[in-house]
């Protein structure tokens, strides 16, 4: 039972759902990304570089031409599907600058929200009255029995 109270704890702590939550929002962002990517960026990057599709540039290396679309000379041999790799790195690149502005704008909202803490006054501790009181007697008792 012991293994098991603590996988209980870890797995919920807040930092493991935190993380949890995050993965999950992420594969769904990415999604969002790869649609921008494929859907509305390299569109309108193809029709500025002349009505290319990206997504369809490839190396043949099994010595035909590159007549066929992608998906067809992948049936044929095997291709080096640069253009591919190019929009998907598009997809990255745009992927982490979001996010960056993400963590950027986060930490904007954290620095104003939290100002800077003033150091905490410094207290004596106060000495209780009935411990005085004894100090007093005490010292009266010591000057009597001296002198």
């Amino acid at each position: 039972m012991g293994m098991m109270q603590e996988f209980k704890e870890f797995a919920v702590k807040g930092n493991v759902v935190d993380l949890a939550v995050g993965v999950i929002i992420g594969a769904a962002f990415s999604k969002i990304v790869d649609s921008l990517v494929q859907d509305v960026i390299m569109p309108v990057a193809g029709s500025i570089f002349g009505g290319l599709d990206f997504s369809n540039y490839y190396l043949p290396l099994h010595g035909q031409g590159t007549t066929l679309p992608l998906a067809e000379a992948k049936k044929a041999g095997a291709v080096l599907a640069y253009g591919n790799f190019i929009t998907v790195s598009l997809n990255f690149l745009i992927l982490a600058f979001v996010i960056f502005q993400m963590v950027r704008f986060f930490n904007r909202l954290r620095r104003n929200a939290k100002p800077a803490a003033e150091p905490a006054p410094v207290v004596e501790p106060v000495t209780p009255e009935d411990v005085v009181l004894l100090r007093e007697i005490r010292d009266s008792l010591r000057s009597t029995a001296r002198g």
